[in-house]
């Protein structure tokens, strides 16, 4: 017999391996494990901007709302929204504005290849 787990559960699934997707193509950019993106605590500020930049891509690549991006970082939807207005900031950075967008674009690459539908930049 099979596990019928239901669209809601399978969304919630689909967002939150989106978030974990994001986390780690950040984390592996950073030069940062992964584990300390999640951890509970704040961390140093490396730490801290790496886990506001993974909440912001998995925002704009994935398309998470901010609460549902809180629930996978284990982050309230308004410290999610505070990150994404950093980064939105950063980008007038022009080696931040790169690094961003080659992480994005590589993201909504990998979404369009699971989905089959190709995916523009939300920004």
């Amino acid at each position: 017999m099979m596990n019928n787990l239901g669209a809601g559960a399978d969304t919630a699934l689909q967002e939150a391996a989106g978030a974990r997707l994001a986390e780690t193509a950040v984390a592996a950019a950073a030069g940062i494990p992964s584990r300390k993106l999640r951890a509970f605590n704040r961390g140093r500020r490396p730490v801290a901007r790496a886990r506001q930049r993974a909440m912001y891509l998995a925002h704009v690549a994935f398309g998470l709302t901010l609460s549902r991006v809180g629930v996978c970082f284990g982050r309230d939807r308004t410290t999610v929204r505070h990150a994404c207005a950093l980064i939105e900031d950063s980008r007038d950075d022009p080696r931040c504005e790169f690094g961003l967008s080659a992480l994005e674009a590589a993201l909504l690459a990998i979404r369009s290849s699971l989905s089959g539908a190709p995916q523009e930049a939300s920004r």
